[in-house]
């Protein structure tokens, strides 16, 4: 499992620009059942993505194509860890 954390690089009114773009990106994220959940931070100055992927590679791979890195508003950077506890409801999520 992995967790995603983005920083802004640009201002947020730069980042808004490809704020929908982002979304669908998302979308077709969770559709392939790789996100598990995704907001952005508080205060927001990046956000956050939980994700299954196969590998910290294949995590950095997947999030090249996202809006945000193909037009330099924000960076990645990849968290891997093996998910051993968790709640009742959150073991359809893990791998």
């Amino acid at each position: 499992m992995f967790a995603i954390f983005s920083v802004y690089q640009k201002p947020v009114e730069e980042v808004d620009q490809y704020l929908d773009a982002h979304r669908s990106f998302l979308k077709t994220l969770y559709a392939k059942g790789i996100t598990i959940c995704s907001g952005p931070q508080i205060p927001r100055t990046g956000g956050f993505i939980l994700m299954n992927a196969a590998s910290k590679t294949e995590a950095l791979e997947i999030m090249k194509n996202d809006p945000y890195v193909l037009h330099g508003v924000a960076q990645y950077s990849v968290i891997e860890f093996e998910c051993k506890s968790f709640a009742e409801g959150f073991r359809e999520f893990v791998r």
